[in-house]
């Protein structure tokens, strides 16, 4: 290989030739699927082969088979994806040998071409020149075009399918274990190559940030999860204690009405117990109107004592919390309840205290455990204050239909 002499850019036939060959090829078959490797990047790969072999300094020849090789060295995919570099080897013997071209210098083109192999290392000088101009693109500015040409091009040639995220991984760690070989290249491209890899891991970064924000609104924690736990604990206390002071508010106005009631029919009957014969005389004139009177009174007795059930305090407590060994962090203890802090001593209150304050999960624990015993109370309170109203509306019922029989009776 002469190398002492400086040559311009090769403007052999062959190579006028090569080019006509490899664009009508392309048309006609290469497949629509390769958006990457089509004939833009054969003809980046031309130019930038015939920018660095003349920093090189390559003699005529040589530069005229690093330009050949350049052109020829994707020609393979018009028949084969995976391992196209050797069909690529192979027609460009085949178009070669057919233009008459020495078989030495084809075998040097051939040799050329295979480096561009993933598996095949680059020894000579050609090979490491074609080696960077394949690879020119991570030292320019189309360095992250041409990267999402080439993910839409795997995805539909390998299936292969990549999150934002994933590729932007990829495309790093792809920059950061690649390198120019030759010295024309490192000049040509090193300035442009490290840009490219601060500006990938700041995509990096942001599209971490962005997939992180995505995630975090689909769980419906968004930006600040503390905040909206919190708003969470507010919203069910507060939703819980305006429940509970509705059913007492409830109880309490059946036990007034229900007080009224029977106080009204005592006294009524505590009167006539006082005319004796007045109310014998009633009684004996229509007897069935002490069935509606009856009912009347169980029904107002039965009604107040469900709502004085429901409207006593409930407190719940553990006599075991004194023997637990870890107070703040059971589940089934709540610190922040009267009704199981009260069973145990200062010092195990306080220590227990602080291990909440000082440790998220057994804050969190016991809120969530104190929400859990309010339900357990409401829902009791809701079952006995439900019993109370069925019991006076079944009973006003019956006296009702009882009072119209008595009248029916008596007439």
């Amino acid at each position: 290989m002469e190398t002492t002499e400086t040559i311009k850019p090769a403007k052999a036939e062959i190579l006028k030739k090569a080019k006509t060959y490899v664009t009508d090829l392309f048309e006609e078959k290469l497949p629509r699927q390769l958006v990457y490797h089509s004939f833009k990047h054969t003809a980046a790969v031309v130019k930038e082969a015939k920018a660095l072999g003349e920093a090189s300094n390559l003699s005529g020849p040589d530069l005229e088979a690093l330009v050949l090789a350049a052109w020829f060295h994707d020609v393979g995919y018009t028949e084969v994806y995976d391992g196209h570099e050797y069909r690529s080897m192979e027609m460009a013997g085949q178009w070669l040998t057919e233009q008459g071209y020495p078989a030495d210098r084809i075998a040097l083109v051939q040799e050329t071409i295979k480096t561009t192999h993933r598996d095949e290392p680059a020894a000579t000088e050609l090979q490491l020149l074609l080696a960077d101009a394949d690879m020119s693109s991570m030292g320019q500015e189309e360095f992250f075009a041409n990267a999402e040409l080439l993910r839409a091009e795997w995805e539909a040639m390998l299936g292969k399918s990549y999150s934002t995220t994933e590729w932007a991984e990829t495309q790093l760690n792809f920059l950061l274990s690649a390198k120019f070989h030759t010295g024309a290249a490192k000049d040509r491209y090193k300035e442009q190559f490290k840009d490219n890899i601060k500006q990938q891991r700041k995509l990096l970064k942001k599209t971490g940030k962005k997939a992180k924000k995505k995630e975090e609104e689909a769980t419906g924690t968004f930006a600040e999860p503390k905040r909206g736990i919190e708003t969470m604990f507010r919203t069910m206390y507060s939703n819980h204690m305006k429940l509970s002071d509705m059913a007492d508010k409830k109880a309490s106005m059946m036990i007034q009405l229900n007080a009224v009631l029977m106080s009204v029919i005592i006294t009524y009957l505590g009167a006539k117990m006082g005319q004796t014969a007045a109310l014998g005389s009633l009684f004996s004139k229509n007897p069935i109107l002490a069935v509606p009177m009856s009912i009347l009174l169980i029904t107002a007795l039965g009604s107040v004592v469900t709502a004085i059930l429901c409207a006593q305090p409930d407190v719940t407590s553990f006599k075991w919390l004194k023997r637990s060994p870890q107070i703040a962090t059971n589940r089934r203890v709540n610190l922040l309840f009267f009704g199981n802090f009260s069973k145990l001593s200062l010092d195990d209150f306080q220590g227990g205290m602080t291990e909440i304050m000082r440790e998220k999960d057994a804050l969190y624990t016991n809120m969530v455990t104190d929400i859990y015993y309010l339900g357990d109370v409401l829902t009791r309170k809701y079952r006995l204050l439900r019993t109370s109203y069925t019991i006076f509306m079944v009973g006003l019922i019956l006296t009702a239909l009882s009072f119209g029989i008595a009248l029916l009776y008596k007439s």
